[in-house]
């Protein structure tokens, strides 16, 4: 049975930074791309990152790109999203999801992509 466990969200000032961690168990985490994804009330989620299996090629959102990292640690089963420069607009619901693939795809922000998802972490911040 795979789990998708995830930590790190919390509250912080605006300019601040936080790092979310994703760990999947159950699944041969090295053979798939994983992907963070964020939501708030009233609105789809939202792609934010993707990394292929390997950590080779990475994809952001425009709206995150140049403040937000995706990285992974296949060894330990550990995918991560370093978050800096933090705006309140990224105030949301963050969760990890482990991709059917094991690269990111032309569409890698459609949840469609994704077979396995975290329960979410709120991550807020505040001006």
């Amino acid at each position: 049975q795979v789990q998708v466990a995830e930590s790190g969200g919390g509250l912080v000032q605006a300019g601040g930074s936080l790092r979310l961690s994703c760990t999947p168990s159950g699944l041969d985490f090295g053979d798939y791309a994983m992907a963070w994804f964020r939501q708030v009330p009233g609105k789809e989620r939202e792609g934010i990152s993707c990394i292929a299996r390997g950590g080779e090629s990475r994809y952001y959102a425009d709206s995150v790109k140049g403040r937000f990292r995706v990285s992974r640690d296949n060894a330990n089963n550990a995918l991560y999203l370093q978050m800096d420069s933090l705006k309140p607009e990224d105030t949301a619901m963050y969760h990890c999801a482990a991709s059917k693939y094991a690269y990111c795809s032309g569409v890698w922000y459609y949840v469609t992509e994704y077979e396995y998802w975290s329960q979410g972490t709120q991550v807020t911040v505040s001006s």
